[in-house]
């Protein structure tokens, strides 16, 4: 499953190489460790890895966790790795995840201006774009089965015992950044938020062998 990396933009690489993962405690890399299992495992049978982040209302962790680890699995140039998010209730992707995954690399288009507005997120030439916006975790546009259900935070990790079609549920929980905003640690924040989970991602496909 290991192939030629995709050309990821520059700016991306650099983030990505400035990240710490020596820095992820051995009780966080345990945390980790069922993702790691459920991407090799397929990895060994060749077969396609569907991973659908969820939080509550697919605006925040769910997207940074969908954008990262797309961009980490071309990073190790990991084939057939298809990133999805949803949540326990659509809303709208929240502006400021755009403009911090922008200042990591990322070219952010808005393809529909709505009041759930589509984005269209890049991270490599030649490598079809993300495509971000607020959906509900059982939508068309995510897989209805082979995928592992990774619940990011612990609302929608209670609050959804079942995922139906998943392989896998397994809780990664992050901290949300949403209690900053309209504060002045708001940038701050998102960013120190998205760059955990850029790092978490990182060490996850790092794990994977051919």
């Amino acid at each position: 499953m290991i192939a030629t990396k995709p050309n990821v933009f520059v700016k991306i690489e650099e983030t990505l190489k400035g990240l710490q993962p020596k820095t992820i405690t051995t009780e966080r890399k345990e945390v980790l460790q069922p993702l790691v299992d459920f991407i090799q495992s397929k990895a060994n049978d060749k077969q396609d890895i569907r991973i659908n982040f969820i939080c509550t209302h697919n605006s925040r962790r769910s997207h940074l966790s969908q954008v990262w680890a797309q961009a980490a699995a071309a990073h190790f140039g990991i084939k057939n790795v298809f990133c999805y998010s949803g949540g326990t209730e659509s809303t709208a992707l929240f502006p400021k995840v755009a403009e911090t995954l922008q200042n990591n690399g990322f070219e952010i288009e808005k393809i529909s201006e709505t009041d759930n507005p589509i984005y269209s997120i890049k991270y490599a030439n030649n490598e079809h774009p993300i495509i971000g916006f607020s959906k509900k975790l059982d939508a068309t546009f995510n897989p209805t089965s082979e995928f592992a259900a990774i619940m990011t935070c612990s609302q929608a990790d209670g609050g959804c015992p079942f995922i139906a079609g998943a392989e896998k549920r397994i809780p990664i929980t992050f901290e949300d950044p949403k209690a900053f905003d309209n504060t002045p640690q708001q940038t701050e924040k998102y960013n120190e938020r998205s760059l955990q989970i850029a790092t978490e991602m990182f060490y996850v496909f790092s794990q994977i062998q051919s």
